[in-house]
This record gives structure tokens, sequence and C-alpha cells, in this order.
């Protein structure tokens, strides 16, 4: 770096401009007699330069504007703002970032090159938009993630560039600063240290060799099992051993890893248990740098207080409270095809129904009931027929051959009951795509170990006791508070009077309390969708600099 002050200071010299008049103002020296077009003032070489590079970036413009052209990286007393951000530069792979995009060393290059006053005012420009494209890139995110797949709904933020500017150069610890880009939430930082731990694995081999079986069972043995033993241990799941016999200590690490997958956790090595068994390093740390993305999506969401947590690709449905786990269920979320996968969106709970009736959606009645009350008009007995006046119409006294998909003129509306495809209870965040979370008179479908089954909605495995949670914030007996509704059988709306935040989320890998990651199917496979983006974008498995 002193090279680079060096050669900026001979610049200066040459151009017979000194540090201390741009902290005067160099809008104030002549230099042929550019005039700026803001303020009329004549411009220096060095801040025509700024006026000219910004000239297409309005923040950037009115930043240097707001301060009077004077900079905040080339000059001599900007020298740790420098150095901190071009060692940011030099670790952005560690956060799953685009290094090449930011070109450090072509940056570097630039400074020991400067021989002008105009030179210097285009490196300073220069330096600023890279910093505002690694600034959004660590904060928000690379990707524009609805652009990618549609069933993400996320918008991540945009900070204003003249504020995030303004911001950086008033910071007098610029280290921390950049620091302070990335995502708060404590596991981001678990997985950038997964990330590191996954490289170091890489390094020294991976897993070792993967096992070859089509199934393995205590008391099993030969080298099969020996296999499994040697990545058990790889793995972090079994200590040193040297057995050949499928013992009661591999079973205990193999339900240990069981249960890390969210497989059942039977402490048999079946097919779906040796295929994530003999998944590589290189395959978690996609997951891991696919997490990171995500979170940066989401950063600046409120997570203090209470929160409903949806893992899709967990099954999975929790509420948070300031940061501790309440309350935890299994759910089911939506099938794998085009029009049924669960969307991923942020949204706020404001009531339960109770008692719901299901009002079934215009593509279900004539997707699926349609074809069957034409083959047989007394199919799916259980709904009703509602015309446009709300009223119910016989069955009898239609006609359904006459119809198709188009012009079918009735709704479909199932009355409240225990048969109700929505079970007792429904929980309510209004939102365009008609998701909310709901029980289930399918009871079996929990007991599965994938669970991707609705249209679209979450199923929840123990609603009653997510109800008795939630209304716990407003009444004194929220027990008997909602069974007194649902003993009364009548469709009851209650309103939460604090409308609780709600995440649908889909997070393959996800760090415990204790930094240990937890991975998950891609059920959706949007995990290898989103990582070829990320890949496309110049994100790279292995980070230089680490």
């Amino acid at each position: 770096m002193t090279g680079i002050l060096r050669t900026i200071g001979l610049a200066m010299s040459i151009s017979g401009l000194a540090i201390g008049a741009q902290a005067q103002g160099t809008a104030q020296i002549a230099a042929q007699g550019a005039i700026s077009p803001i303020t009329g003032v004549e411009l220096s070489g060095f801040t025509q330069a700024i006026a000219e590079a910004a000239a297409s970036d309005p923040g950037i413009a009115a930043f240097y504007s707001a301060r009077d052209y004077r900079p905040i990286w080339t000059a001599e007393a900007d020298a740790d703002r420098r150095a901190a951000f071009f060692r940011a530069l030099d670790l952005s792979g560690l956060q799953g970032l685009p290094q090449s995009r930011y070109d450090a060393d072509g940056l570097r290059a630039r400074f020991a090159s400067v021989r002008s006053e105009r030179q210097r005012g285009e490196l300073e420009v220069a330096m600023s938009k890279v910093f505002l494209d690694y600034a959004h890139d660590l904060s928000h995110g690379i990707l524009k993630p609805r652009e990618v797949i549609s069933d993400i709904k996320r918008t991540p933020m945009r900070a204003d560039p003249q504020a995030r500017l303004s911001a950086f150069a008033a910071s007098g610890n610029p280290a921390l600063f950049l620091r302070g880009l990335a995502p708060a939430m404590p596991q981001y930082a678990q997985l950038v240290r997964a990330r590191l731990d996954l490289e170091a694995q890489i390094a020294a081999g991976g897993y070792g060799p993967t096992v070859e079986a089509k199934k393995l069972e205590p008391g099993d043995q030969g080298p099969a099992v020996i296999a499994l033993r040697d990545r058990l241990q790889k793995l972090g799941y079994l200590g040193r051993s040297a057995t050949a016999v499928y013992d009661a200590e591999i079973q205990k690490a193999v339900q240990a890893f069981q249960s890390d997958q969210g497989l059942a956790t039977d402490g048999i090595v079946g097919q779906g248990t040796l295929a994530e068994l003999n998944r590589s390093p290189s395959e978690r740390l996609k997951s891991i740098l696919v997490a990171m993305e995500r979170l940066r999506w989401m950063n600046g969401t409120d997570f203090s207080g209470r929160y409903v947590w949806v893992n899709i690709a967990d099954y999975s449905v929790s509420v948070i409270d300031d940061g501790k786990t309440t309350f935890r269920s299994k759910t089911v979320v939506g099938q794998n095809s085009s029009d049924r996968r669960s969307p991923e969106f942020s949204d706020e709970m404001e009531m339960m129904v109770i008692n719901p009736a299901w009002h079934v959606p215009r593509s279900i009645v004539t997707k699926e009931y349609l074809p069957q009350l034409k083959r047989n008009p007394n199919a799916a007995s259980q709904l009703q027929l509602i015309d446009s006046r709300g009223q119910v119409v016989p069955r009898s006294a239609v006609d359904f051959s006459a119809y198709n998909a188009k012009n079918f003129p009735f709704a479909m509306k199932e009355p409240p009951s225990t048969r109700n495809a929505l079970g007792l209870v429904k929980f309510l965040f209004p939102n365009p795509w008609n998701i909310y979370l709901h029980d289930t008179p399918s009871k079996s479908l929990f007991q599965k170990e994938s669970r991707a089954f609705s249209h679209g909605c979450i199923r929840v495995g123990q609603p009653f006791d997510l109800a008795y949670v939630l209304l716990g914030a407003q009444s004194d007996d929220p027990q008997g508070e909602f069974q007194r509704i649902l003993n009364s059988g009548r469709e009851t709306t209650v309103p939460l009077k604090k409308h609780v935040p709600v995440h649908l989320v889909y997070f393959t890998a996800w760090p415990r309390a204790d930094g240990h990651v937890e991975y998950r199917r891609d059920v959706y496979g949007r995990d290898a969708t989103l990582f070829d983006a990320l890949a496309k974008a110049g994100v790279e498995l292995e980070a230089r600099g680490s």
C-alpha cells in the first residue's frame, strides 16, 4: 500500500495539486476551464473526472457533489479505509460472493499506474462503484430470486447508494463497517464457518470411498461395513474403531447421522440413508453457499420477538420466541409439481379460523372435481355446489356434461367437520398466493419421511398445540378458549391481537444452536437451480484468499 501512496503522491506532484487543497474544496481549483453543471463552479481535472465518471450513476454523483468532490479512496488520509476494503475483497469468496466480479487486482494495478488527476478521479469513482456492488451482494444477495425461480416470492432490499457511501465515509472503523454488511442472524456466521470446515475437508481428501451396498443393518460385516465405518468417522459421527462388524456403536452413529438429515432414525442403512452418506463435501458446500445467499435475501428482516418459521425442505414449522424454539411440528408441504410447490415468502399471521369451511380453489374445482362429477354426479359428496348468489345447488339439478373448465358456473365448498380437508383449524396470513397453515384429517402422512403431498398450503401435524401457543399471547386460558369455540361446531374467526411474522423458507442446510449443520434433501430442486445461477454469476466452490 505504501507503493500506492507514493504513486498517488507522485501523480499529485506532477499535476501541481495538493491533498490539502483538495480537502479545502477542489471545486475552487481551476482546470481547463471546465464548469460543473450542478454548481456552476470551475472543476479541477480530478473533480471533473469524478463528475463525468459518476454521471451515469445518480447516487454516486449526489454523494460526491454533496461532499464537494472530496475523495474517500485516493487520498493519503484514506489509507485505512482503502486497506480495509481491499482486505474485504480478498476474502469475499469466503462469504460465497463472486470474487472475480470486484477485480481487486485490477483496482490495485490502477492505483499503481495513476499518472494524472483525471486518472485519480476516474479511479475514485471506480472504487465507489465496486464498493456499492460488494456491499449490496453481501447485504442483500447476488441474485434476483424471482427471476431465477418464480416460486421464490422475495424481493431483497436495496440500500440507497448515497446513504451507504455516506455512512461508510463517516465510519471511524471501516473494517467493522464492512463486516457489519453481512446478515446479522447468527446462522450466517455459522454457515461461513461450515464453509471453511468443508473446504478443509475437501483439501484433506474428502470423506473417503463411498459406501457400496444395497442395505446394511446391525450384525452385517465385510468391506461395505468397513467403508461405512470409515465414512462415519470422516463425517464426525464415530470415534476411532477397527471393527468390521455393524455393531452397536456404528448403529448409534448411523442414527445420529439420520437425525441430522431428517431421516427415519431406524439405524438401518437403506437406499435413502446411503444416498445422503455418499454425498461429497463439495455437494454439501453447494448447499451451504445457497443457504448463505438465502439469508442475504432476508437481511434487514426483524427476527426479534416472536415469529413463525416454516422450512419447506425440512417439512417443519416452528415458533421462535427471542431466538429460542418454543414450538415445533412436522408439516406436509406442496407436491413437487409446477402448480403445487409451496412458495417462499414472508408475511404476517393475522388470525386463525376454528371449524373452518373449505372454499375449494377454482383450479382444484375445474382440474380435479369437475372431471369426477362428469363421471359420477355424486362424487366428492362432502362438497356443496354454490351458485353465484351463494346458494347451495342440488347436484340433481345440474348437467355436469354441459360444462368445461372455462364455463363451469359453480363454486364448491366443504362445510366444517372432522372430515374437512382443512381439519379443524387454519392459520391465515392473507397473501396473493392463497397459502396458509392448516390442520388435516390425513394424519398418516406425517409418519412418512418425505412429506410433499399438498396442493401448496402447509399442513401442520400438531395444529391444536400451535393454536394454544399463538393464543397464549392474548388469553389466560388459551386451551380452554380454543376448545370452547371448537365444541360449538361453528366456523369462528379469532383475530390475533398482535400479528405474528411468518416466514416460508427453503433451507437444505441449517445450523443448530451449537453450529453443527443439518442437511435436508432438495425436494423441489431449487437449490440446484440457485447454485447454477450463483456459479454463472461468478461464485466459486473453492474460495480464494482463505
